[in-house]
């Protein structure tokens, strides 16, 4: 019997699928399963894949450059520790065979409709499909996405999506086999890699620490005054010549201060957007230090369970059609949210958006489905989408703004005040912090006595860059997507390009960018790479197509690699050097007692420990944890030895100091 075979992106989402469309079986096929439902009289199939099941790869797979010629591959032959994949291959192969008809039902994005068309063509050999589209996995928007598909694949995002892959295969194997084949020629050998976003991503990072290197920090004076609980500033606010701040304070001294004026203003504070990926990423590491791949991460659990949205969106937008009146009386049976969503419900209902669209999804939002189960982060990400949800349907808030004009000789002082009158959306958005300075009741003409002080200062240097500072950073310049920028920052920290929250470049990453930046520029070109994404955009707008963008790809390239082999000897020579110097960082935790150096050892069993540079004749030594990733910060201890940080699966980071033996 002829049957529709539904293919998901994961076996959560296959299951949940299978139960909204009906009573569902269960079947297993040895370590994977499917499900079975009637619908219609009809059966219908529901099998999962598990994300990509094919991956891009070079015909031959010969150690040079420059390479096009590329093909799709299953994963499992390619990588060998995706061999887990292969029953879900053969599963879905197996299935194809009896099927009269097929809907994709992957995520509806970019990468969703990759999946769906590969496992199409290549497993179950057509292309004809219908569509799901849906933004949350709960029973009601996937039966209506199952009775209502679309009647073909959504062939822009698909042809965007496989363009994007091809693109990125393109600048990712030949820079990266470059930068490699380089550091070969010249002795070394370390697998780097840059990529067409990793490129100006860290050239974004490198001139930041440039700016802060470089930066030479001036001298300035401020006259401070204090009456009567009233801090205020003279107007001028910084001196650049103490002579003339000294003389200012002189002719203050000892003289009252009169209120010139006592303006007041009342102040709205708009609720937040809804959040889209990026927002929610940078919010999380700011309340929670959470990363942006950790965010990702816990957002995409909380989806699958069906209590969120799809939250690879760039939309600040809440389309009418989602429901917000079911949504918010079902977030009223939630406890911590009973009062705040009765409230809403009294009014009317409509959430304040932001500028931001995302053709595929809507902002990010809760289902209104109650939690069971959740780890503390999970809890974290959860309260927090749910509140900024409630906060966009609030009133805004409002403040009083009081600000002050005092005179003293003449010369004349600055003070503001902000006093909160209406909490609005901040009773729902717990999160958010509103500067309350509360100023004295006083009236023009008033005098009051005045103490004045002479402050010195310097000017600062630009903050380096965080996490969430340079995620919004790299959106401003139209650097990956929504869904990728997490996973470019991971990969520069994991490639030692990058260390700590507060970002650093490394003595490596210094070298590669500068290298790149005398001899090939282009591939640090935040230009170019948003002229590609431009592109991509175009082929989703049926405005470009494929091989115009990739022929302009591949004669691009071949321009860079024809410049780097020119030079490789040169750059080779270079990274040499900065790998070395890695090494060294990488191991190095300080001097000795007796004036060697502690490092960190391998032993030939695999063990891990520190151990002085003149070992035997010094026996100065410690163990390390068996597992883990060890870690050594820029932050030292009172003994002077750099301070580990150790992460093992399933515990919470924390630092160790391997002589002084306490855990900071």
């Amino acid at each position: 019997m002829a049957y529709t075979l539904v293919i998901a992106e994961k076996p959560n989402a296959a299951k949940r699928i299978a139960e909204a469309i009906g009573k569902a079986k269960e079947i297993r096929k040895g370590k994977v399963r499917y499900w079975e439902v009637s619908w219609n009289g009809k059966q219908v199939l529901v099998v999962p894949a598990v994300g990509h099941l094919f991956i891009l790869s070079e015909p031959g797979g010969r150690w040079v450059y420059p390479v096009f010629k590329v093909e799709w591959k299953p994963v499992f032959e390619i990588e060998k520790e995706a061999g887990w994949t292969r029953p879900y291959f053969k599963l879905i192969q197996e299935l194809a065979k009896g099927a009269e008809e097929f809907i994709a039902a992957t995520d509806f994005d970019l990468e969703g409709s990759v999946i769906a068309y590969n496992i199409l063509r290549f497993i179950c050999g057509t292309e004809r499909a219908k569509r799901m589209k849906f933004s949350t996995l709960t029973s009601q928007e996937l039966r209506e996405a199952f009775e209502r598909p679309l009647p073909e694949l959504d062939w822009p995002q698909v042809f965007a999506g496989l363009t994007r892959h091809e693109l990125d295969f393109y600048w990712g194997i030949n820079l990266s086999r470059a930068l490699t084949l380089a550091l070969k020629s010249a002795g070394g050998w370390k697998t780097l890699s840059i990529g067409r976003v990793q490129g100006p991503t860290l050239y974004l990072l490198f001139k930041r620490q440039a700016e802060i290197e470089s930066f030479e920090p001036k001298p300035y004076w401020q006259i401070q005054l204090h009456a009567n609980g009233i801090l205020a500033l003279h107007e001028k606010e910084r001196f650049w010549e103490k002579a003339e701040a000294e003389a200012v304070l002189k002719k203050c001294l000892g003289q009252q201060a009169e209120i010139k004026d006592v303006k007041e203003k009342k102040e709205k504070i708009l609720q937040p957007h809804p959040f889209n990926l990026t927002d929610l990423q940078r919010e999380a590491y700011n309340l929670f230090g959470y990363s942006p791949k950790l965010t990702l991460d816990l957002a995409q659990s909380l989806y699958e369970q069906a209590l969120i949205s799809y939250p690879r969106t760039s939309s600040q937008k809440l389309p009418e059609r989602i429901g917000y009146g079911e949504i918010i009386k079902k977030l009223s049976g939630q406890g911590e949210y009973k009062e705040i969503a009765e409230k809403l419900l009294k009014g009317k209902l409509k959430p304040r958006e932001g500028p931001k669209t995302d053709p595929a999804h809507p902002a990010i939002y809760p289902t209104g489905e109650k939690p069971k189960a959740l780890t503390q982060a999970q809890k974290r990400v959860y309260d927090l989408i749910v509140r900024r949800f409630l906060a966009t349907f609030n009133e805004p808030a409002e403040r009083l703004s009081l600000q002050l004009r005092l005179g003293v000789s003449g010369e004349i002082f600055k003070a503001k005040g902000y006093k909160l009158l209406k909490p609005g959306w901040l009773e729902s958005y717990k999160y958010a912090k509103v500067k309350e300075a509360e100023l004295p009741e006083v009236k023009p003409g008033q005098k009051l006595s005045a103490k004045l002080e002479l402050l010195e200062k310097q000017t600062q240097p630009p903050q380096r860059y965080t996490q969430a500072s340079i995620l919004k950073e790299m959106e401003k310049q139209g650097l990956g997507t929504k869904g990728t920028r997490a996973l470019i920052l991971q990969t520069l920290y994991d490639r030692g390009y990058i260390i700590e929250k507060s970002i650093h470049v490394t003595g490596l990453g210094k070298t590669i960018v500068k290298a790149l930046e005398t001899y090939c520029p282009d591939i640090l070109s935040v230009e170019l790479t948003r002229h590609f994404e431009s592109e991509l955009d175009a082929i989703q707008q049926k405005n470009k197509r494929p091989e115009e963008i990739l022929r302009e790809a591949r004669e691009k390239l071949e321009r860079i690699l024809e410049r780097f082999r020119e030079k490789e000897e040169e750059i080779g020579k270079t990274l040499l050097e900065a790998v070395r110097r890695l090494r060294r960082e990488q191991s190095l935790l300080g001097d000795c007692k007796c004036g060697g150096e502690l490092v960190i050892k391998r032993a030939k069993n695999g063990k891990r420990f520190v151990a002085c540079t003149k070992w035997p004749e010094c026996r100065e030594s410690y163990n390390l944890p068996r597992k883990g990733k060890i870690t050594i910060t820029r932050e030292k201890c009172q003994c002077g030895l750099y301070i580990l940080k150790i992460k093992q699966a399933g515990k919470r980071e924390w630092k160790l100091c391997v002589r002084c033996g306490f855990k900071p």
